[in-house]
């Protein structure tokens, strides 16, 4: 198998996942044809100037940095890394630099988080699976030396802190898996049965000394059938996935296939959608992407994580790595994870 270290995927995945947002920033809201009229053909088009991203790359970042201070501290446990990410999601929302219209569950979770004499799970929105849970999961695939317990506990802890709907954590888990497999080398054509498969294994597992007592917070009789409820629903749509990738359709919105991605597993599913369309052509999947009529920048920002991952750091064109937002943190926390 191909190694992270060869490859460089966690630098690859990373600075994919920030171009990714940055082409998709200004095609969020619109549709296809709106899109094309402002920026022409979809497969010409162009990273803005200034390189910009949004809160999908910034809470990557924060999360990032959160696991990098738990690991710092010794063996990652659910409760040094709830601190660790807890205080660095504090830290993004109070910033100036928390700008870029975050989603509102994001918001009122992180100030919920503030209240230090309060569980986390007390500001969990058991509520919501937005794209915000995996949006940014991507790191936690990507930091190497976790167990697999360890790995989807951690991916869905960061879902929940913010997003603690069961398809939020599920998708999270699935978001992370799919980098990592990826990231070791797991040929394309093989994700989706890949995916499938740890959902089928993982649908009635509820990762407690990881989210506590989370799933009390919901209506549900059990914790197992809390964490079905969203396995069930993230295998809806890789189905969807599935079939789409049956029969292809690269210059049709991926959007009408897998969804807008607004929600966790349709970020996941059309995300995934565009970067197999487009597996050995990187910047064409990212380009997909952004010409979506649903939440581009999501949609980019994971098809990135997914080709980085998958094809390493080199597949990026210079002249757009080099002048990405942020691009000093993300190279800096990729030669640490590559390394």
């Amino acid at each position: 198998m191909t190694t992270i270290l060869t490859k460089r995927a966690a630098t690859g995945a990373l600075v994919g996942l920030a171009l990714g947002d940055a082409l998709g920033y200004p095609t969020e809201f619109d549709d296809v044809p709106s899109i094309l009229a402002a920026y022409g053909p979809w497969r010409a088009m162009e990273l803005p100037t200034p390189a910009i991203v949004t809160d999908d790359t910034q809470m990557t970042l924060a999360l990032a940095r959160g696991l990098r201070t738990a690991m710092d501290r010794g063996v990652l446990g659910p409760e040094g890394m709830a601190e660790a990410v807890r205080r660095e999601f504090i830290a993004w929302n109070r910033s100036p630099e928390n700008n870029r219209a975050p989603g509102t569950t994001c918001l009122t979770a992180c100030a919920l988080l503030e209240r230090a004499d309060r569980p986390w799970q007390d500001a969990s929105r058991t509520g919501s699976k937005g794209c915000g849970a995996n949006m940014r999961v991507a790191p936690v695939g990507l930091v190497p030396g976790l167990s697999e317990e360890q790995r989807a506990g951690a991916a869905q802890l960061q879902a929940a802190l913010t997003h603690g709907h069961p398809t939020a954590l599920a998708a999270s888990d699935l978001t992370a898996h799919a980098v990592r497999l990826l990231a070791q080398g797991a040929e394309p054509a093989a994700l989706v049965g890949l995916l499938r498969e740890y959902a089928h294994e993982n649908r009635s597992h509820y990762h407690r000394r990881w989210l506590g007592d989370l799933w009390t917070r919901s209506q549900d009789p059990s914790p197992e059938h809390f964490m079905a409820r969203g396995w069930d629903e993230c295998l809806e749509a890789l189905d969807r996935l599935r079939d789409a990738l049956r029969a292809p359709s690269p210059e049709t919105d991926p959007c009408l296939a897998t969804g807008a991605g607004w929600i966790a597993e349709e970020a996941l599913a059309t995300g995934l959608l565009c970067f197999l369309l487009f597996a050995d052509e990187p910047v064409t999947a990212l380009r997909r992407a952004a010409c979506s009529s649903g939440d581009s920048d999501s949609i980019a920002c994971l098809a990135g994580a997914f080709a980085g991952a998958h094809l390493g750091a080199e597949v990026w064109p210079a002249q757009w790595a080099d002048r990405i937002e942020y691009q000093s943190e993300l190279a800096t926390l990729g030669a640490l994870w590559d390394a």
